[in-house]
């Protein structure tokens, strides 16, 4: 692979370095530099050679773990920054490149994925940016509305899910006995269908109720919860979503499977943002409103986060590495998406006897 060169940025550094780890460390790695200034602007610089080659730039937007000093102050750097400094790379190569692949997992702005009256749309805005700087190819990661990829057409966007490594860690370490398959709202039905195909399981989602005549932090309030689905009394719930940010409505979803009588409840979201801190979900998981939380390592998580009992954090980055290599030699990407080999470690597990216990 003398043609691949990898570009981790900084605010991916664990997953990339496993990634250039993987795909061959003195062949693949793109040294570079993306500075400041005191004034907080900035500006990437690139060295060896990468003229003729096929570039991927690993980033991660949602890095909040990393600050920059400006005016003497310390500033975590935003998803804004992120952006800007993946523009800033792109630009430092000038054009050199063969073939360029930004590998973003946490699309930047994909919430902002549609418009409403006199709003900006900015995952679109950020998406065309992109395709005019001579980007090819996007790839992410259970993208919050695959459908924005529409902005731009001719664009190669490649959305995957992290569905099969969640639930191989599931299988393996949780009681899949008597399971049913939960989505929060109506949006993410979609990925609650993917774990109901590998599982073999009914689903129930919940309705959000919203007082439309109120805008808080951007949105109207959600006031209830309405649930529609099969009977939830003395069962195994896994509540799938792409992402929890302050935690609030998964842990009302929580909080009410378990008053309906539900045995334990696993919330699995590709991207845990935390956004308002660990303290609130933490309490909430004490007092019983849920027992697990499966997440993927495609977005930042502080250290001290993980060393809580109730978080698994999930290793993506063989898939992503088989994704690169998949994607670079022209294969094709569908045994990537195969359910098979999830389905047998299910299927080994529900025949496998049952161990007696004797007193």
């Amino acid at each position: 692979m003398d043609d691949l060169k990898v570009i981790a940025m900084n605010n991916f550094k664990e997953v990339g370095d496993k990634i250039i780890e993987k795909l061959g460390k003195s062949e693949v790695n793109v040294d570079f530099k993306t500075l400041r200034f005191s004034n907080g602007e900035g500006k990437a610089n690139v060295s060896g050679t990468i003229r003729g080659k096929d570039i991927y730039i690993l980033s991660d937007v949602g890095n909040y773990g990393i600050t920059y000093k400006m005016q003497g102050i310390d500033h975590r750097m935003s998803p804004d920054d992120h952006f800007q400094d993946i523009k800033r790379i792109i630009a430092a190569m000038s054009g050199q490149a063969r073939e360029l692949t930004v590998v973003m997992p946490l699309l930047y702005e994909s919430r902002q994925h549609r418009k409403k009256a006199k709003e900006s749309l900015d995952c679109a805005l950020a998406l065309r940016e992109l395709e005019n700087l001579g980007v090819n190819r996007i790839i992410t990661v259970d993208c919050h509305d695959p459908n924005v990829c529409n902005a731009v057409p001719t664009l190669q966007f490649e959305n995957f899910y992290p569905t099969n490594e969640i639930l191989t860690e599931i299988i393996r370490n949780e009681n899949t006995d008597n399971l049913l398959v939960i989505s929060p709202d109506q949006g993410a039905m979609d990925r609650a269908k993917l774990f109901t195909d590998i599982l073999g399981v009914d689903a129930g989602v919940f309705y959000k109720r919203r007082d439309l005549s109120k805008v808080v932090d951007g949105k109207n309030p959600i006031v209830d919860h309405i649930y529609m689905g099969p009977e939830v009394s003395g069962k195994n719930i896994i509540v799938v979503d792409d992402m929890i940010a302050s935690g609030g409505s998964v842990l009302d979803v929580g909080r009410m499977l378990k008053e309906r009588g539900a045995n334990e409840v696993i919330l699995v979201a590709t991207f845990s943002l935390f956004t308002e801190g660990i303290d609130k979900i933490d309490r909430a998981q004490k007092a019983g409103v849920f027992d697990k939380v499966y997440t993927t390592n495609l977005t930042y998580i502080p250290e001290e986060y993980k060393e809580k009992e109730w978080l698994n954090v999930v290793d993506f980055s063989d898939k992503l590495t088989n994704i690169i290599k998949t994607i670079h030699e022209h294969k094709s990407i569908k045994p990537l998406k195969s359910q098979e080999k999830v389905k047998q470690l299910l299927e080994e597990k529900n025949n496998k006897p049952k161990v007696k216990s004797y007193k």
